[in-house]
């Protein structure tokens, strides 16, 4: 028996990387899958589908309580329930402190930090109605251990651990979980654009010797996904092949 099968999961930011990663392990193990993103997400789909997962795209906005609203209520009506959400969509807008605008604090803020007011507001109802759900966020390494010229971006993560511990406490009642992955460095489009020596250098620091793939994380989120984790509730999983953040 798959892990999801006959459950349905929406992953936020699920176009590319650890996104589409969590999405193929989700969609291998049973689920069916809405990926959310204001990317186009249709290549995604169209390769998951060919090898069999049940996964459709919805252009979602996840700022947008109007958009998120609407995507939820689609689903609803197509499929019913809302068993898992996993709320990845996130971007960098990387600058000093004493240099950064307030646009890219705000941006920041708002698509890392505040789509998770957004998403689980919209979503949690459905999840109580049902007496059950896995509502997993993703923190950061940096959340943590901090990183210079991201403030603003550390900022949102620390926060997302912090709304994961406060909300598990009022959610638990109702046959939810919420807990969160920090993951480490991890091959994605960002790390493919730095310099070689960069990404070897990063490496060294990491235990396991290898830089995480998506499909790393995917697992993680199938983990604290899945029924098996139930009594598991309030703590930021960190995934970062043993590159501890202190």
């Amino acid at each position: 028996m798959k892990k999801l099968e006959g459950q349905v999961a929406i992953v936020t930011g699920g176009a590319r990387g650890i996104g589409k990663g969590i999405c193929e392990v989700f969609c291998n193990e049973g689920a069916t899958v809405a990926l959310w993103d204001v990317l186009d997400g249709s290549e995604t789909v169209d390769q998951i589908s060919k090898n069999g997962g049940k996964i459709f795209y919805q252009k979602v906005d996840v700022t947008s309580q109007k958009s998120v609203d609407s995507a939820v209520a689609e689903i609803i009506n197509d499929h019913g329930k809302i068993e898992i959400l996993i709320n990845n969509a996130g971007i960098i807008r990387d600058r000093s402190f004493l240099k950064m605008s307030e646009e890219e604090w705000d941006s920041v803020i708002n698509v890392n930090l505040k789509s998770l007011y957004v998403v689980t507001r919209a979503v949690l109802p459905h999840m109580k109605e049902n007496g059950y759900g896995r509502i997993v966020s993703a923190s950061s390494i940096n959340g943590t251990a901090g990183a210079f010229g991201q403030t603003n971006y550390c900022a949102t993560k620390a926060g997302i651990s912090g709304f994961t511990r406060a909300l598990c406490k009022e959610v638990g009642k109702h046959g939810i979980t919420a807990n969160a992955v920090a993951p480490g460095f991890v091959k994605s489009v960002m790390s493919d654009s730095m310099p070689e020596e960069i990404i070897q250098a990063a490496i060294k620091m990491i235990p396991v010797g290898r830089i995480g793939k998506p499909e790393d994380m995917g697992h993680a989120y199938l983990f604290l996904a899945s029924k098996e984790a139930g009594f598991i509730s309030g703590i930021t999983l960190h995934a970062n092949g043993g590159a501890m953040p202190l």
